[in-house]
């Protein structure tokens, strides 16, 4: 799971796969140029430097005699820097006998893999071997190779963080695209650099104003319509009171409150769309409004309430929180009929710092996946939510503004059986 995440997040930064690149034509580099200088001088070696060495130590041994003198073995090492180790019949000699571990024995040519470790037979029986005596010299290629190492870390990390400077308004880009994709374009995007990149933002800064002027204009339209029609919808109620009873008139005056409501709730949304600024909160008692507003609208209706005793005040807005209590319980109403005739659920709770009210039908509920979508404006749910039952689907979104204008949320979930609505908001 966890190399599939780091599969996932390589696969979607570019940054990181720039940084990868640039580590990985590093690498590249140097093995190519270590490779190539490896073989420049190990063709050096063999065909100039190794054929001077051999002749040199030929002449050392030369010049210590048969059998090999001590006294002259022991002025080349403090003459050179030089290791001498004698083995034979007659003379036993180390120069540096503390370091006896390093002397392996010499491959066929004589030259232990390139470690400067070469030997001679004289013709008495002694074995001279001939290495460098400092032996300083064999830590440095490690330590230049650590060092290396540490560098090439340095200059990726280094890589790294200017690749995140150089993206870093494409965070800014993302951020704010998800701030205009929910409607907040009170922040723009911040330009940080003339370049490239900030030329973007700039455009998506532009664009963003053009969309919020359009929004702007569209909704400007829209409430004004809606204020046009409640005057001609106001006469023609009337009229149609005075149309003799029966059941035109009845149909006339259903379809006239169905009008009616459509624009209060078109006009309530746009005022909602504005957040917390449309509210008028005042401190109130949840459970009181719960019991006025099921008193005042639903008395005949059958409805079962579960409210948590003593629940603090609020500082909400009783207006906006009736409506979509209102249109929560007459959606259960509506929709959550059975056969065996379990009236819907009101309850009340405190959880978590926060106010919960939830209603609760027993009816059919909804496909799954239509539960994400029953609370955007004008959506129906094809199985459970026909136009004959009423309605022009407004009210789980109105819900859905009255939470969020008071910092909550609103939650649908299948209760199996039927559908259940909480209204979360902080308290």
């Amino acid at each position: 799971m966890r190399m599939r995440r780091w599969g996932h997040r390589l696969k979607r930064s570019l940054g990181t796969r720039l940084v990868l690149l640039f580590l990985l034509l590093a690498l590249a580099t140097t093995a190519t140029f270590l490779a190539g200088m490896q073989r420049a001088l190990s063709g050096g070696w063999s065909g100039v430097v190794r054929p001077l060495v051999v002749d040199y130590v030929d002449r050392l041994a030369a010049e210590m005699g048969s059998p090999p003198d001590v006294a002259r073995a022991q002025a080349l090492v403090q003459r050179l820097p030089l290791s001498v180790r004698i083995e034979g019949p007659a003379v036993q000699f180390d120069s540096h006998p503390q370091r006896r571990a390093w002397h392996r024995a010499p491959d066929r040519d004589g030259d232990d893999d390139g470690r400067w470790l070469l030997q001679r037979q004289t013709v008495d029986g002694h074995r001279i071997t001939f290495g460098l005596g400092d032996r300083g010299w064999a830590s440095q290629p490690r330590t230049i190779g650590w060092f290396t190492l540490a560098m090439l870390l340095l200059l990726t990390a280094a890589a790294y963080g200017y690749v995140r400077h150089l993206f870093r308004p494409l965070d800014d880009i993302r951020s704010g695209a998800q701030r205009f994709g929910q409607g907040q374009f009170d922040t723009p995007i911040p330009v940080r650099r003339r370049d490239e990149l900030g030329d973007l933002a700039e455009q998506v800064n532009t664009m963003a104003r053009d969309i919020r002027g359009m929004l702007d204009a569209k909704r400007g339209l829209l409430l004004a319509v809606s204020h046009e029609l409640r005057s001609p919808l106001t006469r023609a109620r009337l009229n149609a009171e005075l149309v003799a009873p029966g059941e035109s008139r009845d149909a006339l005056l259903r379809d006239l409150g169905t009008m009616r409501d459509l624009i209060t709730d078109l006009l309530e949304s746009e005022r909602l769309a504005a957040g917390h600024a449309a509210l008028q909160r005042e401190r109130c008692d949840p459970n009181a409004l719960v019991r006025e507003l099921v008193a005042e609208q639903f008395a005949s209706a059958a409805l079962r309430l579960e409210l948590a005793p003593q629940l603090p005040t609020a500082d909400l807005d009783p207006v906006r929180l009736r409506l979509a209590l209102r249109n929560l319980i007459d959606n259960a109403l509506r929709h959550g009929a059975t056969a065996a005739g379990t009236p819907p659920c009101v309850r009340s709770a405190l959880a978590g710092g926060r106010l919960e009210l939830s209603v609760r039908d027993f009816g059919r509920g909804v496909d799954d996946a239509q539960l994400a979508h029953l609370s955007e404006a004008f959506y129906r749910a094809d199985a459970a939510r026909q136009r004959s039952t009423g309605g022009v689907g407004l009210g789980l979104y109105l819900c859905r503004l009255v939470a969020q204008a008071h910092g909550g949320t609103l939650r649908l979930r299948n209760a199996q059986p039927g559908l259940e609505a909480t209204l979360s908001v902080p308290v």
